[in-house]
C-alpha cells in the first residue's frame, strides 16, 4: 500500500470519529423509537406527523437543537425536518446541504452520513431536504406543533409573548415560525388537513423516563452546588450579578451549556418583583437575597430558589418569615406522593400549617395575615420542570404518577413592606414519595449560616463586610 492510501485511510478514519462526536450519548437509539411508537399511536394509521428542527443560529451562538425535535430523534442538525409515518411505523430524516462547506473545514452531518445517522437515532431513511416535497405529496393527514418551540433559555410562554409582541409590531408582524410552516402547507398541499402535533408530545413530555432523570438529577445538583457556593461567596458590598457569574461558572465547569434561564439574583427591595432578573445592584449590609438558577444541561434543567442574609446573620424578622415558609416547604415535601393531586397535598400541608400559624408569636399583625393567606394559596406545587424550567404537560389536574417532575415553591407576600419570601425545590415524584433533585443545597437557617461562615472556592472582588446598610 503506498503512502498516500495509508494518509487518505488515517484522514478518513479520523473524520468518522470526528463526525461520531456530533452526536448525544445521553439516550440510545431504543429510547428515541420508543418515543415515536407513542406518537405513531396517537396520530393513528391514516396521518403522519412533521417536526421541523430548529434554524442555524445569528451571529456566534452555538447551535442548539428545539426540545421537542432534539426528544424525538437527537438530531442536532441546523434545518433539519423529521416526518413520522402512522400507518409504516417509520421515522425519515430530511438534511439540508451545505454548499459553502469545504472538506478542511470541521466535519458535517449530511444525507450521505445515512447509516451513521441511522445508528444512533433509530430512523428508518435519511434524505436530502429538497425530497421532502415529494413525500408531503402521500400524506393526506399532517400533525405538526401550532406551539413555538423552545430552544437555549426559552420556555413556551415567553416565545408566546415575543411572537404576540411581533404580531402586533405594524412594522413587522410576522407569524411565528410553527405558523409560517402550517401556512406553507396549506399553501402547497391544500389537500392536506393539519392537526396539531402540541398536545400530543406535551403529554408525552411530562413523565419522565429513567435517564430523563438522570440528567434532572444532574441538573439538580448543579443548581444546588451553584446557590451553595453563591451563600459561600456572598459579603456586603458585592454585585447581583456576580452570584450570577459564579454561578454560570459551575454550571460550564461541570459540563453544561450554562443558564437554562436567567438567574434571579435579587436584593433588598428588588425582591418584590417576582421574576427580577436585572442583577444590577449592589448587595448590602442587612438585606436578603433571593436567587433563583439552574443550568442547561444536555437540554434539561432545574429550579432553585433559596434566601439567605448578605451578611451572612438572619435577623429576627428575616427569621421569623423565611423560618415560616421553609418549614411550610417541608411540610409540602412530606405530603407528596403518587395517587393524590396537587389541590389534595396542598389542602393537607395547610390543615398541618394552620396549627403551626394558630400557635406562633408572630411580630407583627401583617405577618400574621400574610401566613394565612399562604395557606389559602393553591399555587405553592408550581410548574413542570424538563427540558425548560417551565416545562409543557399539565400534572394538576390528575393524580401524580412516578416520573412527574416539578417545582414545589411556596411563597409568601406582605404587601405592607413589599416583602415577597419563598423557597424552591424541584422534586421528582416516586413510587412511594419523592426525591428532592435540589435537595443538597442547604434549606434550615442554621445551616445557610453555617455555609456562609465558610470561605469561599470563589473570591469575588468587590463585597466588604463594612458596606454601608440603608
Amino acid at each position: 500500500m503506498s503512502g498516500g492510501a495509508v494518509i487518505k485511510m488515517t484522514r478518513s478514519s479520523d473524520i468518522e470519529l470526528q463526525k461520531r462526536r456530533l452526536f448525544q450519548t445521553d439516550f440510545p437509539p431504543e429510547e428515541f423509537k420508543s418515543r415515536r411508537r407513542k406518537i405513531f399511536e396517537a396520530i393513528g394509521s391514516d396521518a403522519h406527523a412533521l417536526l421541523q428542527g430548529k434554524p442555524a443560529p445569528l451571529g456566534f451562538q452555538l447551535f442548539r437543537q428545539s426540545n421537542e425535535f432534539y426528544y424525538c430523534c437527537g438530531v442536532e442538525i441546523p434545518h433539519a425536518y423529521l416526518l413520522m409515518s402512522g400507518s409504516e411505523h417509520s421515522a425519515t430524516l430530511f438534511i439540508p446541504k451545505h454548499p459553502d462547506h469545504q472538506g478542511d473545514k470541521a466535519p458535517i452531518l449530511t444525507a450521505e452520513d445515512a447509516e451513521l445517522i441511522k445508528e444512533f437515532t433509530g430512523v428508518d431513511a435519511v434524505h436530502p431536504l429538497e425530497d421532502l416535497t415529494e413525500h408531503l405529496k402521500k400524506v393526506s393527514v399532517l400533525y405538526t406543533p401550532h406551539c413555538p418551540a423552545e430552544g437555549r433559555s426559552e420556555t413556551r410562554h415567553l416565545l408566546f409573548q415575543a411572537n404576540r409582541l411581533i404580531a402586533f409590531d405594524p412594522w413587522d408582524g410576522r407569524p411565528s415560525r410553527e405558523q409560517h410552516l402550517i401556512s406553507l402547507l396549506r399553501t402547497r398541499f391544500p389537500r392536506i388537513e393539519i392537526r396539531d402535533l402540541s398536545p400530543i408530545l406535551d403529554a408525552m413530555r411530562l413523565v419522565k423516563s429513567p435517564r430523563e432523570i438522570e440528567l434532572l438529577r444532574r441538573a439538580g445538583h448543579l443548581s444546588a452546588l451553584a446557590i451553595t457556593e453563591a451563600m459561600r461567596a456572598t459579603k456586603p458590598g458585592m454585585m447581583e450579578y456576580q452570584l450570577r457569574a459564579l454561578a454560570n461558572y459551575v454550571y460550564m465547569m461541570h459540563g453544561a451549556w450554562g443558564e437554562g434561564y436567567a438567574s434571579i439574583v435579587a436584593s433588598g427591595s428588588n425582591i418584590w418583583d417576582p421574576h427580577y432578573s436585572r442583577n444590577d445592584c449592589m448587595m448590602k449590609n442587612g438585606d436578603l437575597v433571593l436567587m433563583d438558577t439552574a443550568p442547561d444541561y444536555h437540554y434539561y434543567t432545574s429550579d432553585i430558589g433559596r434566601m439567605w442574609p448578605v451578611n451572612g446573620t438572619y435577623s429576627s424578622w428575616q427569621r421569623e418569615l423565611y423560618g415560616f415558609i421553609v418549614e411550610y416547604h417541608k411540610t409540602l415535601l412530606r405530603q407528596i406522593r403518587p395517587g393524590l393531586t396537587a389541590d389534595q397535598i396542598m389542602e393537607e400541608a395547610a390543615r398541618e400549617m394552620a396549627e403551626v400559624v394558630d400557635g406562633f408569636n408572630f411580630s407583627k399583625g401583617i405577618y400574621r395575615k400574610a401566613a394565612q393567606r399562604t395557606l389559602e394559596f393553591r399555587g405553592h406545587l408550581s410548574h413542570p420542570v424538563g427540558m425548560t424550567v417551565h416545562d409543557v404537560g399539565n400534572y394538576r389536574s390528575k393524580p401524580l404518577k412516578p416520573g412527574i417532575v416539578f417545582s414545589v415553591d411556596p411563597q409568601m407576600w406582605v404587601p405592607e413592606e413589599k416583602l415577597y419570601i419563598r423557597v424552591e425545590d424541584t422534586i421528582v415524584v416516586t413510587e412511594n414519595g419523592i426525591e428532592n433533585l435540589t435537595g443538597s443545597a442547604p434549606l434550615e437557617l442554621d445551616d445557610v449560616e453555617a455555609i456562609m461562615r465558610e470561605e469561599s472556592a470563589f473570591p469575588i472582588l468587590g463585597g466588604t463586610q463594612t458596606a454601608a446598610s440603608t
